[in-house]
């Protein structure tokens, strides 16, 4: 069964006791990943083989077969292959059989009527026209080639970044795709090690929406490079996961009383903004506040790194933490408050 994938669920649920007796011998052929596309329950009864791409002794030993084979090749025709034609040949099939063979019959016509019998390099080159990569925007290959960028920007490596970028759009790739990939590397792989980096990459983005592509590949490249270079750091992405797994497993914890806006009547009768310290007030605008629900009081979900600006931001974090736990410097000389919103005695706002 060729392109098995394309064969929907039911079909596929059709060859199952066919399988699984015996009566049948299933040899199904896909491009895509089997894991995606054939039904669990046939799979398990199948043994998968991945067909790899003829390296280059092979393919230049099927150049040769073909050129001598007189029944199904172009034996008859009495034609050789120069060498730099057959290095075109070889490095233009990108270890696919059926393109390679292609392209040797076609160039093998131009030069019969050419009147040579020699195939050169010019020949392949002229029946090959225009090269088109094999990707599936919504496959496999398309995964693969968007996670090969991303680790090469977490990989600090430049160059790869570059050539990622210009293969998924040479291949055909949407530019507002890569530049999200982008997007999202700037925060779980750069961070706050350098601020910029988001810029960057949004800049990117509104680059390619604003130009369109081609014009738009140059500011995808300039982003990559910067991503590449910048100092690296997770913790971001890390302090999301762990923020994220709290809020799953204590579900709506209920905001501390003093944190609460306190807009009416009620809201102050029922406490609501009652020990707030307000930071602006003290001389070093920290506090001992308590800003996280009780039952999560204490806990550190970002813990910044040591490259880059991250650095600073570490020195500031435990500044802050150490306020928190008792040590904030105390009030500075009184002076009045301008109203906020969540204070009380102010009115609207959300609780800012």
């Amino acid at each position: 069964m060729d392109e098995i994938h394309r064969f929907h669920k039911g079909q596929q649920d059709a060859l199952l006791h066919a399988v699984e007796d015996g009566r049948i011998t299933l040899v199904g052929a896909t491009t895509e990943h089997p894991s995606f596309h054939v039904n669990a329950a046939l799979l398990s009864r199948l043994r998968v083989l991945r067909l790899q791409p003829l390296d280059d002794a092979a393919a230049r030993a099927l150049l040769a077969r073909a050129l001598a084979d007189t029944g199904r090749g172009l034996g008859g025709r009495g034609l050789s292959l120069a060498d730099d034609a057959e290095a075109e040949l070889v490095a233009g099939a990108g270890g696919d059989a059926r393109r390679l063979l292609d392209e040797l019959e076609r160039a093998a016509d131009l030069a019969q009527g050419a009147g040579t019998p020699r195939i050169e390099v010019a020949h392949v080159t002229a029946a090959r026209g225009a090269a088109v990569l094999a990707h599936d925007r919504a496959g496999t290959r398309h995964y693969d080639l968007l996670s090969a960028l991303h680790k090469s920007l977490r990989g600090s490596d430049p160059d790869a970044a570059a050539y990622w970028v210009q293969r998924l759009l040479v291949a055909g790739e949407d530019g507002t795709v890569i530049a999200r990939r982008l997007v999202r590397m700037a925060s779980e792989d750069v961070g706050l090690a350098d601020p910029r980096a988001l810029r960057q990459a949004l800049d990117a983005l509104e680059a390619v929406q604003f130009l369109g592509m081609p014009e738009g590949d140059a500011a995808l490249v300039q982003a990559a490079i910067y991503l590449a270079l910048a100092p690296k750091s997770d913790a971001v992405y890390r302090a999301s996961a762990h923020a994220r797994m709290a809020v799953e497993r204590h579900g709506a914890l209920p905001v501390p009383p003093a944190l609460r806006q306190a807009s009416t009547a009620l809201d102050r009768r029922e406490g609501h903004g009652r020990g707030y310290v307000n930071p602006h007030e003290t001389s070093e605008s920290l506090t001992a506040q308590q800003h996280l629900p009780e039952d999560l009081a204490g806990s550190c979900f970002y813990e910044p790194g040591v490259r880059g600006a991250e650095a600073e931001y570490a020195r500031r974090v435990e500044l802050v933490r150490r306020a928190r736990e008792g040590g904030a410097a105390s009030p500075s000389a009184p002076r009045p408050p301008a109203p906020r919103a969540g204070d009380a005695g102010a009115r609207g706002g959300t609780g800012g």
